[in-house]
């Protein structure tokens, strides 16, 4: 059984953290994110180390300790440093631009694709073929970026289509004569 919710999270400088029963809220330099609370889970706080605890026994209730306090160490490290993550486009003629709160992509249809980034996202294209999109909350950030990537995924045959900077596909042999 994972143990992470017994991990207490220190809170680095210019983070404040706001108990309000049913939701917490995290400020810090890069905004403001709040998230809703199970109230099986009890969380205090002390200076500036937050701890997490079950309010009940049972594996259930250990869990749900386990995934608030992910959630809530997710909310701390958006609000002090910020996530990032990284696109590549791979494909003769694919591009990208960045153009304030659009991301416009040629991407070999016969019409450029706009993409109109959410509140909170910001894109980057420091080369044609590559998308660099930052924001303080994990979970709207990976959202942006699989749809991004939904408008090309990328196929196996030639390894064409729109990737995440990390990720390998699994490219598959051709068909014999």
């Amino acid at each position: 059984m994972s143990r992470i919710a017994n991990s207490p999270i220190q809170l680095p400088s210019g983070v404040e953290v706001k108990l309000d029963g049913a939701e917490i809220s995290v400020k810090g330099s890069k905004g403001n994110l709040t998230i809703p609370v199970n109230p099986a889970v009890s969380i205090n706080q002390d200076d500036n180390v937050l701890t997490f605890a079950p309010k009940s026994k049972g594996q259930k209730f250990v869990a749900l300790a386990g995934t608030v306090r992910a959630l809530v160490n997710s909310l701390v490290v958006g609000v002090s440093q910020g996530f990032e993550k990284r696109l590549q486009l791979v494909g003769v003629g694919y591009r990208a631009q960045a153009q304030g709160k659009k991301l416009n992509l040629t991407l070999g249809f016969s019409h450029p694709v706009e993409y109109e980034l959410p509140e909170g996202v910001t894109a980057e294209t420091p080369s044609q073929t590559e998308i660099v999109l930052k924001a303080a909350d994990k979970q709207l950030l990976g959202q942006a970026a699989a749809e991004i990537r939904s408008f090309r995924p990328p196929e196996p045959y030639k390894g064409k289509g729109i990737r995440y900077a990390d990720e390998q596909i699994r490219r598959k042999e051709a068909k014999k004569k």
